[in-house]
């Protein structure tokens, strides 16, 4: 049995695979198995990860037709042997030592699943998000989730390594189909049942391309649209029923709003359909819990496209973007009634909150 089972799910990624796989290979942790799941490419991934298996006994290849990123994760877990578990994207580097530290932090406390921060690549420069580096700024070992509530907004699968039997106990996998953002949900399940260990350092980068090719880049297609919200409302479910109403409560405010702006920026030019669902989705989410998307913690600008989303104000709130995209940085302020407002297309609306007109 090895140590370490990484689950490596692959798509159309031949000009990438080979150096992400090295990047598991040559980690200082050597007791792994690397599980490649090619998902039915045509572009020669497939072939690629063969002849990589056949110099590497610590490689196995499962070849299936295409079923999605969700169903491509649940082969390789299936099929893979180690006492921890793992996963890494096909075309995003694990960093030197990350397997070591992660594996070692869970071999000294007996928590369930250890994380690490991540740092995204764009060419050659990496960057960190504000909340990443907030998650990561001190350590913990054998946290649990109401004790530190901002680890929600981690979904991702690849920075973390989990006890397998812990995994299994609980039964988790990962949305079948073509589901987006099948972490979302699978990974909130986990950390609102794991002891968490949080580690200081990067482990993994996440390669961020520009050819149109990832999902992150689709943010205008309905069916994009319709898998986010659906996996929000997963996740949103999960944490009202295993965490303590001020997590629930955090998590409305600050994690499950973060990536909506990406949407409400995809409203002009799209179809009736997209707005409608949008709209939906935003009072759907937000409202039932008594925070409307107005009073969520996002920045002010954010908070004005939700507001005008949830009303189905769209001719506004095309007109805000534009408006926006002029603006300086910080928004221009005015003086009323002695107090500074913000000094927008909305700020005079009869009906407009009074927390976004406050800088």
């Amino acid at each position: 049995m090895p140590l370490l089972s990484v689950v490596v799910p692959a798509y159309q990624v031949v000009e990438w695979l080979e150096e992400s796989l090295r990047s598991v290979l040559d980690q200082s942790l050597r007791d792994l198995e690397v599980v490649v799941v090619d998902d039915g490419s045509t572009d020669g991934t497939g072939e690629l990860a063969d002849r990589i298996a056949a110099a590497d006994p610590r490689v196995r290849v499962l070849h299936q037709p295409n079923a999605g990123l969700g169903a491509a994760r649940n082969a390789g877990t299936a099929a893979s042997t180690g006492e921890l578990l793992t996963f890494a994207d096909s075309d995003d580097l694990v960093l030197p030592g990350a397997y070591e530290r992660l594996v070692g932090s869970l071999q000294a406390s007996g928590s369930d699943l250890a994380i690490g921060a991540v740092e995204r690549l764009r060419g050659t420069e990496t960057s960190m998000t504000p909340l990443m580096r907030v998650n990561h700024r001190a350590p913990l070992v054998g946290a649990r989730i109401d004790d530190a509530p901002l680890l929600l907004a981690d979904v991702f699968a690849w920075n973390k390594v989990f006890r397998r039997a812990f995994w299994d106990e609980h039964g988790l996998q990962f949305p079948g189909g073509r589901t987006r953002y099948e972490d979302q949900p699978t990974i909130t399940e986990a950390l609102v049942r794991a002891r968490i260990d949080s580690l200081v350092e990067p482990v993994y980068h996440w390669r961020v391309r520009d050819d149109g090719s990832s999902i992150s880049q689709q943010r205008g297609d309905i069916r994009d649209l319709a898998d986010r919200l659906r996996t929000k409302s997963w996740s949103l479910d999960t944490v009202r029923d295993h965490t303590r109403p001020p997590t629930a409560r955090l998590f409305v405010r600050r994690v499950l709003p973060i990536d909506m702006w990406e949407y409400f920026r995809s409203v002009p030019g799209c179809t009736d359909d997209y707005f409608d669902l949008l709209r939906h989705g935003v009072n759907e989410l937000w409202l039932p819990d008594g925070v409307p998307f107005e009073q969520t913690a996002l920045p002010l600008r954010q908070r004005i496209m939700g507001w005008l989303v949830g009303r189905g104000m769209r001719r506004e709130l095309e007109e805000f973007l534009v408006w926006l995209d002029a603006q300086p940085s910080p928004l221009p302020t005015r003086e009323v009634g002695g107090r500074m407002v913000v000094d927008h297309p909305f700020a005079d609306h009869p009906d407009l909150p009074d927390e976004l007109r406050t800088p």
